[in-house]
């Protein structure tokens, strides 16, 4: 059988074209911001990551073309070698400051910081156990690990239990969760996992991929909302939402940051973070800790945007995060929508199996601390008319 048989089987992407629903790859021709250019056309953007709103602050802007003139636009090599610069060694110990770690690992990609850090510290004797609603770059880590992975229902740490009951007395243990999940703006119960992973031995490792810079008094993430710091093993994340820029971070212990940069292939076999990458991230981390207020404001943003669309009686998943997943349910109709709001001018994304169980569709919806009042009620009110053509306003 040729091995490239299944590609030309693929006839889902030429049939949702040919339908006109087609939601991906959109053409962004200005800078990630609130009001965007896509297209040629004007959109409020409430698709992106960029909780911060630092991806256009000349401040970020500028640090990264000053080091790109010092050091070049990148370092032709891996970190182990050739590849680390006085940029890393000074975003590593900030970071590390910030969140309150010992030290701190930083890697090319987000993705690739759980595939660096969970292939190195877990390995064939051990066990992983991860929420079912964990990013991908989780499971692949596991995956890269050799580890037994052992899933358990989403935020079920009662059933989290009563698999660590059955794992053998001679076996290391890991649980891994997302901070906030990413489809529907969960929180974590981390006073909860604290509690079992003390019980059993374990260790814990946090994503904080979508918490860092949204959570907590200073924005360092799940642990500091939660007065936990020191009870979470492992703390990683990503450059690429609040900080503005791209690679991914671990904080940690120095000897288990020692452990992965001596002992992780992904870390090791990979070229370093660029110096633009590197001097945007630390100018994004520097202005957060010197603006707390933006952590604050992020907040409200999220808490006036929930209180517009309950006004307007659209039905979302109840979060504390600046994640609003709007109820949908059928997949075409989630297609449909999405289509319909970037022709009324607003950006979001559709979340589609396996990502939400079937017959579960959501139009996910995130904001940023930069949102102004305005751009909020305008966005809501092209959605409640949006979804009124699809008779998704909720009744009396």
């Amino acid at each position: 059988m040729d091995l490239f048989q299944k590609c030309k089987d693929y006839t889902l992407l030429e049939e949702v074209k040919a339908a006109g629903i087609y939601p991906y790859f959109h053409v962004l021709e200005s800078k990630q911001d609130t009001v965007v250019n896509m297209e040629g056309e004007r959109k409020i953007m409430i698709g992106s990551n960029n909780y911060q709103g630092l991806t256009s602050d000349p401040r970020v802007i500028a640090a990264a073309v000053k080091a790109t003139e010092e050091f070049g636009t990148g370092c032709s090599g891996s970190r182990f070698l050739n590849g680390t610069t006085a940029l890393h060694i000074e975003l590593e110990k900030e970071l590390a400051e910030f969140i309150g770690k010992e030290d701190c690992v930083t890697v090319s990609t987000g993705f690739q910081t759980n595939l660096a850090v969970i292939s190195a510290i877990a390995g064939r004797k051990d066990y992983i156990f991860c929420d079912k609603e964990n990013h991908a770059s989780i499971y692949d880590g596991c995956k890269l690990s050799y580890a037994k992975m052992v899933r358990f229902n989403h935020l079920d740490y009662d059933e989290l239990e009563r698999k660590l009951q059955e794992v053998p007395e001679d076996a290391g243990i890991l649980i891994i969760t997302d901070g906030i999940f990413s489809m529907t703006g969960d929180i974590c119960d981390l006073p909860r996992l604290v509690e079992i992973k003390k019980k059993y031995g374990a260790r814990l490792l946090v994503d904080d991929a979508h918490s860092l810079g949204v959570l907590g008094e200073t924005g360092a993430g799940t642990a500091e909302y939660f007065g936990l710091t020191d009870e979470v093993d492992l703390i990683c994340g990503t450059f690429s939402k609040s900080l503005a820029s791209l690679g991914g971070y671990c904080a940690c212990s120095k000897e288990v940051a020692d452990f992965i940069r001596h002992n992780s292939r992904p870390f090791i076999f990979s070229a370093s973070i660029t110096p633009g990458c590197l001097a945007a991230t630390l100018e994004a981390l520097r202005i957060i800790k010197a603006e707390p207020e933006r952590v604050t404001r992020l907040t409200e943003v999220a808490e006036h945007m929930r209180k517009l669309l309950r006004e307007r009686k659209i039905k979302f998943a109840d979060s504390k995060a600046p994640i609003i997943a709007l109820f949908t349910y059928d997949q075409t109709v989630t297609l449909t929508v999405c289509k319909r709001l970037f022709e009324e001018g607003v950006y979001a994304n559709p979340v589609l199996p396996p990502a939400t169980p079937p017959g579960q569709c959501l139009v996910r919806t995130t904001y940023t601390t930069t949102h102004t009042n305005e751009e909020l009620e305008e966005a809501a009110d092209i959605i409640a008319k949006v979804f009124a053509e699809f008779d998704l306003i909720e009744e009396e």
